[in-house]
């Protein structure tokens, strides 16, 4: 794994996008996976390496997330700014690699999108694009209609100035908070609780002399949730009912796999059903015991996602 960074350019100013980037820099098949609202990068961490052998694997840290920069303009945190920086993203990760491998990449390069419920509405979007590069799509547990209860419920995971005294306490928390990631092993929860905080905070909250250990995310990045207030988020017969996508969906022609917790409240299975009744080739895993959302770190649900990758 290498972690990198690249300047991406919104809204009048230039922020710092972070990225892990695993497996062969000159593969011709590139995977690009993005998390959730209030996660990062190094949840894919078991999903990259399973894929890095056949793949090269970029996973992005969303802006104000993992080791992206804050942004200073709180609203800019958008899915129009989630898809400017994932366009520049996937424009880096697709350029041809550096000189010592010029020769071993082909003109084309395979483009795939795994996204986890923020990350899987930014790839969404980006599939249903004139044009756009996307390969193959998968869409982990969330869909074209997202109830509004699930959407306020997330918001409310999402705390302003919380700190912990040491990991094991950020553990606690995680396992909590992440209970319907269903069940993971004593091993996979240390590496979530690892990454989900960091040692003396971040950015204006960072001292020499602390010991705490802060969240990994811009605490303002629920502010623009609502989707009346995102101009991303059209207005659809269905707003009543929740974030209406189903126009969005229409235009998606990738093939795509839908993976859902069995008992996720954020994608219903009556969502599921209609947007296969739509687009009757898409594919749909369910794996019981688990809600929003699956975490992607067990043989079973990497066994699901890499078939259907490396097809």
């Amino acid at each position: 794994m290498r972690q990198e960074y690249f300047r991406s350019l919104g809204n009048g100013s230039f922020h710092r996008i972070a990225y892990t980037d695993w497996g062969d820099v000159a593969s011709p098949h590139v995977v690009l996976c993005v998390h959730g609202l209030a996660r990062n990068s190094r949840d894919f961490d078991f999903l990259a390496a399973a894929l890095a052998d056949r793949c090269r694997v970029a996973c992005m840290d969303v802006a104000g997330r993992g080791e992206s920069e804050w942004l200073d303009n709180k609203s800019h945190y958008t899915f129009s700014t989630y898809q400017n920086d994932a366009a520049a993203m996937l424009a880096r990760a697709t350029a041809p690699p550096p000189a010592k491998w010029f020769g071993r990449r082909p003109c084309e390069v395979k483009l795939d999108w795994v996204g986890t419920s923020m990350g899987g509405l930014i790839g969404m979007f980006l599939a249903a694009k004139r044009g756009s590069p996307i390969r193959r799509l998968v869409l982990n547990d969330v869909g074209a209609l997202i109830p509004w209860s699930a959407l306020f419920r997330m918001k409310g995971y999402i705390t302003r100035g919380r700190s912990f005294k040491s990991v094991d306490e950020v553990e606690a928390y995680v396992r909590n908070v992440c209970a319907p990631f269903g069940p993971l092993t004593d091993a996979q929860w240390r590496h979530l609780a690892q990454h989900t905080a960091r040692q003396n905070g971040d950015g204006a909250d960072s001292s020499p002399h602390s010991s705490h250990y802060a969240l990994r995310y811009d605490p303002a990045i629920g502010e623009n949730l609502h989707g009346h207030i995102d101009p991303e988020f059209p207005i659809g017969p269905d707003m009543m009912r929740g974030i209406d996508l189903w126009n969005v969906w229409s235009k998606v022609e990738c093939p795509v796999l839908v993976l859902r917790g069995a008992e996720s409240e954020v994608l219903l299975k009556k969502t599921v059903d209609e947007m296969k009744e739509r687009k009757p080739d898409v594919e749909v895993v369910e794996f019981p015991g688990v809600g929003h959302a699956p975490a992607l770190m067990s043989a079973d649900q990497i066994r699901v996602v890499r078939d259907f990758l490396l097809r």
